[in-house]
This record gives structure tokens, C-alpha cells and sequence, in this order.
């Protein structure tokens, strides 16, 4: 009862859905999330899928976790999610994410990247990029 047909660059494929998270989680992820045309039990299917996401596409699970991301930021004992500091600290969270490099390690929408740089700007230009003030004025 749980297989599914899509189309593949080798022709149309008949899986069961736990297949499909090991053959493709990105496409299945989509389904869910974005396209929202499959509907799957958290425990069984999204939360394994969401594991498969990190090793089969850092990128793609890097940009639908967002600020959800745990990251070792100055401070913290351990790890903590990345929303945390972007909300209760901006200037130590910006100085972290953009002068100290970790760009690489949390995606922030066009919209986050705007949220942070105004609350920085407001609060504590002269620590921010040149760039940066740049993108807050433009607005």
C-alpha cells in the first residue's frame, strides 16, 4: 500500500516509499514539505528522511533548516540552535555568522538576512560590513 510511481531521468519507477527516501529524499522531501502532495507519519517517514536530507544534500538541508540549525556559539555551554542567538543577541550573532565566517554553517533567507542587519544597524552600525548597510538602505 505504500509504494509509489514517479518519474525518473530512467523512466517511471515503482518504489515503496522507504525505497524513495534512500533513492531520492530531496524529490520526496519536496512532496511533503513544499508541494505538500504526500502526507506521511512524522515518526516513520519524516523524521528518517530528515537525516537521509543532511547526508544526500548539505546544501538543500542547510536551506530548509534555516535557523532551526544547532551551532556552537560563543557563550554556550553547547550546542543551541541558531535561532536563539539571532533573536536574543543580533550584533554577537552577526559578528559570529558574518565576520567570523560561518556563513557556511546557517542559511539565512533574504528576509533573515534583512531582520538581522536592520536590528544590527539600529542597534550598533559601526560594527557592520559595508555591503550590509548597503542592503538595509536600499530598502
Amino acid at each position: 500500500m505504500d509504494e509509489l510511481t514517479l518519474d525518473t531521468p530512467e523512466g517511471q519507477k515503482t518504489l515503496r516509499l522507504g525505497a524513495w527516501l534512500n533513492y531520492d529524499p530531496v524529490r520526496i522531501h519536496k512532496m511533503i514539505i513544499r508541494e505538500k502532495v504526500l502526507h506521511v507519519d512524522q515518526i516513520e517517514v519524516l523524521n528518517p528522511l530528515v537525516s537521509k536530507l543532511r547526508r544526500a544534500d548539505p546544501q538543500y538541508f542547510k536551506q530548509y533548516m534555516g535557523l532551526n540549525v544547532t551551532i556552537d556559539f560563543p557563550g554556550y555551554s553547547s550546542d543551541i540552535v541558531a535561532k536563539i542567538p539571532f533573536e536574543n543577541d543580533p550584533i554577537g550573532f552577526y559578528k559570529w555568522w558574518r565576520k567570523g565566517k560561518h556563513e557556511d554553517k546557517v542559511y539565512l533567507s533574504k528576509v533573515n538576512q534583512f531582520r538581522l542587519f536592520q536590528k544590527v544597524y539600529l542597534m550598533e552600525p559601526k560594527v557592520m560590513l559595508k555591503k550590509d548597510i548597503q542592503f538595509v538602505q536600499s530598502f
